[in-house]
């Protein structure tokens, strides 16, 4: 995904896009499967250029300044991109004007002259963002002059009832001036056949889709009147920019290509966006569906070269203590850097935060079918009652028996009982379905699957004993420990595409490297020494 870079992101931005993307592609690569995750900062356009005027700084210095802090807090969070890139590199400069040069030969763009609101207290053209109104479909007040964030529609500044500058707040006249299109009508039928095909989509992003192609497609303005992007390289066209939903998905491909070169891998992006046994997904909020369905897929199809997304991920809305999360109003959960470290920020409050908390209850809470709810008290309940008391409580339990009862090795057990057979069987079973929800993109149920097998062992060890068993029954005490060693490792690599930092914890305590899908239900930990042991987290205390 490509963020927006225009503001510090907050927990919506993280759950929406890099959160599920870094999940899946993590899971992903202990399958072992060939993957490259890219993103990036998307840079231009009148999100950049408002944002930059407001701060009295040029575009440029506020992208610089902004991608940093990006970085830091994907870097922070654990979200593994191979590639990190800025649509305002040379690489997708040249090949955004690559990309439209193609389609002006294919007769896929088209010049036309529309009305744009122009404001005379500013002496400027004001293009889509620099307008706001009430959105003609559904009423929000402040829509935008690209889309409505609160329906969803695209929309042109012309559209908006009461539009206002959103520098000064006058209202704008409105003047005619020549643009260029992207001819959609032209592509049409290919991209609903192509719509039509992707039954594997999930309904919200189905349905936004084929009610843009129900409603039928116009031309869509790719140019806008700005300093700031990438210059048009037609003649009468020279002051005039791309509008960022143009070059920013233009930025995936590019991204890649910037991979291969800083990692001396010559042409092979090019596996990833030609050959056709290659799967593109893209993961995103649901106001940027019509984006990846229609518009990107448009240009994609217009020029007949790269492999089309085999998978648009488009997440619902997270709220914040029930409302809609907002910068202008301090409202919502805001990550930022400050001294050179990661903060998050709520209210007036910074806190230092464990990056896998959050990244677990995001998880938890994830938007997949329909809007949720971030609730601080919840967080906190969820995260000690779910993950410290559960999964931590359990590996700190075994790892610190096997050390004080039998000097850090995992015991050889000569037999397994039907209560320690049952645990083994559990772990299978889970593995597959776990494979099978993350695979479907049920990220959500795939965790609350791994917790219920964390459950099962509390309750499995506490039944057993291995306390009473070691004066006992120690052959039965051997067979406990070995199980719950067996049963920790599969939790920590089942968990690791959520929360990865705590399980590379747990696995370095169990001394175990090899973080693999296929050795999950290996159980050859028989005669295992492990490692230092110290607990795996610290309670929340309240937020």
């Amino acid at each position: 995904m490509m963020a927006e870079v225009n503001n510090i992101p907050h927990i919506g931005n993280i759950v929406g896009s890099h959160l599920p993307a870094d999940i899946f592609a993590r899971f992903l690569r202990i399958m072992e499967e060939e993957v490259v995750f890219v993103g990036g900062t998307d840079e231009h356009g009148s999100p950049t250029e408002v944002a930059a005027f407001k701060e009295g700084l040029e575009p440029k210095e506020l992208c610089d300044r902004l991608f940093k802090v990006h970085k830091k807090i994907y870097d922070w969070l654990g979200i593994s991109y191979d590639n990190f890139s800025r649509t305002s590199t040379k690489i997708n400069h040249e090949l955004t004007k690559e990309i439209f040069l193609k389609l002006i030969k294919k007769k896929l763009i088209v010049k036309k002259k529309i009305l744009l609101p122009y404001c005379e207290n500013d002496k400027r053209f004001l293009p889509d963002r620099w307008v706001e109104g009430i959105c003609p479909y559904c009423n929000y007040e402040s829509a935008r002059g690209d889309q409505c964030e609160a329906c969803t529609k695209l929309l042109e500044p012309s559209q908006l009832i009461e539009p206002r500058c959103v520098i000064c707040n006058r209202k704008p006249i409105f003047k005619e001036v020549e643009h260029l299109f992207l001819d959609l009508k032209k592509v049409e039928k290919k991209l609903k056949k192509w719509i039509e095909k992707n039954k594997h989509w999930k309904k919200n992003v189905r349905s936004i889709a084929l009610s843009w192609i129900k409603e039928g497609l116009k031309e869509r303005c790719i140019t806008r009147d700005l300093k700031w992007g990438i210059k048009v390289p037609l003649k009468g066209f020279e002051d005039k920019v791309f509008y960022c939903w143009f070059d920013a998905p233009i930025g995936y491909i590019s991204s890649t290509i910037e991979w291969s070169i800083k990692n001396g891998k010559g042409d092979e992006w090019i596996k990833f966006w030609k050959n056709k046994d290659s799967k593109i997904f893209h993961f995103l909020g649901k106001d940027n569906i019509p984006f990846h369905t229609i518009l990107w897929p448009a240009i994609l199809i217009g020029i007949g070269e790269y492999n089309l997304p085999y998978q648009v991920v488009g997440m619902e809305f997270l709220n914040y203590e029930g409302r809609k999360i907002s910068k202008s109003k301090n409202w919502g959960i805001f990550l930022d850097v400050e001294n050179e470290e990661v903060v998050v920020k709520i209210g007036e409050k910074n806190i230092k935060l464990n990056p896998d908390f959050l990244r677990f209850y995001l998880s938890y809470i994830m938007p997949e079918t329909k809007d949720s709810n971030f609730s601080l008290e919840d967080f906190k309940n969820r995260v000690n009652g779910e993950l410290v008391d559960n999964f931590g409580n359990l590996a700190y339990r075994v790892l610190t028996f096997i050390k004080t009862r039998f000097d850090s090795r995992v015991p050889i057990s000569k037999e397994l009982n039907k209560k320690d057979e049952k645990v083994l069987k559990e772990i299978k079973k889970v593995k597959e379905n776990v494979k099978k929800k993350i695979l479907n993109l049920n990220f959500k149920d795939a965790l609350k699957n791994i917790l219920q097998l964390s459950d099962y062992g509390n309750k499995y060890f506490q039944e057993k004993s291995p306390w009473k068993e070691f004066s006992k029954d120690l052959e039965s005490c051997k067979a406990t420990l070995f199980v719950s060693a067996c049963l920790v490792k599969a939790l920590a690599i089942l968990l690791y595409p959520f929360i990865p930092f705590s399980s590379e914890k747990v696995l370095n305590q169990l001394n175990y490297k090899e973080i693999k899908f296929e050795n999950v239900d290996k159980f050859d930990l028989g005669n295992h020494l492990i490692g230092e042991i110290e607990p795996i987290f610290k309670k929340l205390e309240a937020v």
